[in-house]
């Protein structure tokens, strides 16, 4: 008898060992897509910031060309 209940007792542990490790893949999967995406987002916005610092640093490479005032 108490090893049917063992054995009953084991499978059920098996199960639930098995349900967490199926959500937590699921989770790990989720989480890197997640990763994935944010990754992509800030190389995006690391170039808009590189291509601001080039155009604000235009001014300092040609000091001569300065435009108009605008009451011009």
């Amino acid at each position: 008898m108490t090893s049917t209940t063992d054995t009953k007792d084991l499978g059920k542990r098996i199960a639930d060992l098995e349900a967490r490790l199926e959500f937590q893949d699921e989770t790990i999967a989720t989480l890197n897509d997640e990763l994935v995406a944010h990754q992509q987002h800030l190389q995006v916005l690391e170039k808009k910031v590189a291509l601001m610092m080039d155009r604000w640093r235009e001014p300092e490479q040609n000091p001569g060309e300065d435009p108009p005032p605008p009451h011009y």
